[in-house]
């Protein structure tokens, strides 16, 4: 039972339970108390010594007449964001609530007429605006995903098709973000000029996903052409013997000997999507984290630096868990991941 709980610690990456849970259970317990002090403690004194080192330094350096705000005012800015949440949900309550009472005492209005007539207009919470960012990522990974998987199975299966793609990949593969924003940008909004701003598919939504898509399937698309190409010849040669066929040969022997790569690809993709999004959401105006980036620079309130160093943290703590949940994906999946990733 004790190494099933380890077997899945480990698949999950939360290797930090493992020692003290071997303690608990009096497995050597000596070293297992070196190896938690060393996962856990050694970090811990690092993440300290950095918030003293902020502490000290902030209080020395002084912008525009403001002092660089240090971990306590940070902190402070935080909290002022959670309270302006919860007064945001309140709100939300109360216009439930008067929406309701409208129902009644209209009833022979539909709901759509009756929203567009008391729409909700409050502005988008910091929660509200992660989740934006996530959809946001989410949807131009996926998009980046189903393009690349299948064009690096190929590229991995043909030499052929590799030398036919592999121009593409090295001169559009350095493209910054900011070079692919004006042209996407011009062409969503020429094709989608009749959409509302309101709706799920608005323009800077749909401009932030596919800038997204472009700057991130290339490492998925290069990872999972050599996941293929370093496919065990034997594996294949018997594929032909059983006569699997090339879509057989794919799903059977393929995919499940190159996954340790495929999914390399795909944690790198999501690192750079992450990453790119960012930029692209505070020049498309996507109501997301890089938005609230860009309005805060552009604010002159007190907290504002405050405000933009809690989006930073918040922004590397969201990446650090997208590249945990992809190595927990890949070992769930990927026998031989357990190996290959750390």
């Amino acid at each position: 039972m004790l190494n099933k709980i380890i077997l899945y610690l480990n698949v999950l990456g939360l290797t930090w339970f493992v020692p003290p849970l071997k303690m608990v259970c009096g497995q050597d317990v000596a070293y297992e108390a070196k190896r938690f002090v060393r996962m856990i403690g050694l970090p811990l004194i690092a993440v300290v010594i950095f918030l003293f080192l902020w502490h000290v330094i902030a209080g020395q350096v002084k912008i525009k007449g403001q002092i660089l705000p240090g971990p306590v005012e940070v902190t402070a800015a935080a909290g002022k964001m959670y309270r302006d949440y919860q007064a945001s949900q309140a709100n939300y309550v109360t216009y439930q609530a008067d929406f309701a009472k409208a129902q009644t005492e209209y009833p022979q209005m539909s709901e759509t007429e009756l929203r567009e007539l008391m729409p909700y207009t409050a502005a988008p919470t910091y929660l509200d605006q992660i989740w934006t960012s996530l959809k946001t990522v989410f949807t131009g990974f996926v998009i980046a995903s189903l393009i690349a998987i299948p064009l690096g199975i190929l590229c991995g299966m043909s030499a052929a098709a590799f030398e036919m793609i592999n121009p593409f990949i090295q001169v559009f593969r350095p493209v910054s973000p900011l070079a692919w924003l004006p042209i996407v940008a011009i062409i969503v909004g020429a094709t989608m000029a009749d959409v509302p701003a309101n709706s799920f598919w608005a323009k800077s939504y749909v401009v932030a996903a596919v800038v997204v898509t472009l700057c991130s399937l290339w490492a998925t698309l290069i990872n999972t052409a050599n996941g293929v190409a370093q496919v065990d010849k034997d594996y294949l040669n018997v594929a032909k013997v059983l006569n699997l066929g090339w879509f057989g040969t794919i799903f059977k022997v393929v995919l499940p000997s190159a996954l340790p790569q495929i999914f390399n690809g795909m944690r790198l993709s999501i690192g750079v999507g992450w990453m790119v999004l960012i930029a692209a959401e505070m020049l498309s105006q996507n109501p997301g984290l890089g938005k609230f980036v860009w309005d805060m620079y552009q604010s002159s309130s007190d907290d504002t630096l405050a405000l933009i160093m809690v989006a930073v943290l918040t922004i590397g703590v969201i990446g650090f868990i997208l590249d945990r949940i992809m190595i927990a994906l890949q070992r769930m999946v990927s026998p031989g991941a357990m190996l290959a990733v750390r």
